[in-house]
């Protein structure tokens, strides 16, 4: 029996490690994707950023509206190209969080996600308050099925 207790466990810290070394390897992967799109969206960002304010800048000069509005819609464009490549950083620097601890042997996988005291209160009071009805409703089919349960015995 302690044989079988050993297998076990041998089995699924072998899995844990497995597991582990796969998450490794994908974060990597994802690091290195990541960062390819991020130098292609930093080129992206400044050549259409730049345009954007020269054709601004020389359309305001010959007074021509239209090509004003092109020029703010490229300066959008540029907005956001820059607000995608932030993302990734951010991204970016969980993954290497995650790298990290796996190096320092102190991975957890999936990270929890914890709710603040105050929004974890605000979402109760708003169920206890969407969900009586429901409540009265579950309590009515749970009694009715108990009667008949017990009826039936």
């Amino acid at each position: 029996m302690s044989s079988n207790k050993e297998s076990v466990s041998i089995q699924i810290k072998k899995i844990f490690e497995e597991n582990v070394v796969d998450d490794l390897k994908r974060f990597i992967e994802k690091r290195q994707c990541l960062n390819n799109m991020n130098m292609v969206l930093i080129y992206l960002f400044h050549i259409v950023q730049s345009a954007g304010i020269l054709t601004t800048t020389i359309a305001t000069g010959y007074n021509i509206r239209e090509y004003i509005w092109i020029g703010v819609g490229l300066n959008v464009l540029a907005s956001l190209i820059n607000a995608f490549e932030q993302t990734n950083n951010n991204i970016s620097k969980k993954l290497l969080q995650d790298i990290q601890s796996i190096k320092d042997g102190k991975y957890v996988d999936e990270g929890i996600v914890i709710e603040s005291k105050k929004s974890s209160q605000k979402n109760l009071n708003t169920n206890v308050e969407t969900n009586t009805t429901s409540n009265h409703l579950n309590e009515a089919l749970l009694d009715d099925n108990s009667e008949e349960l017990s009826n039936s015995v």
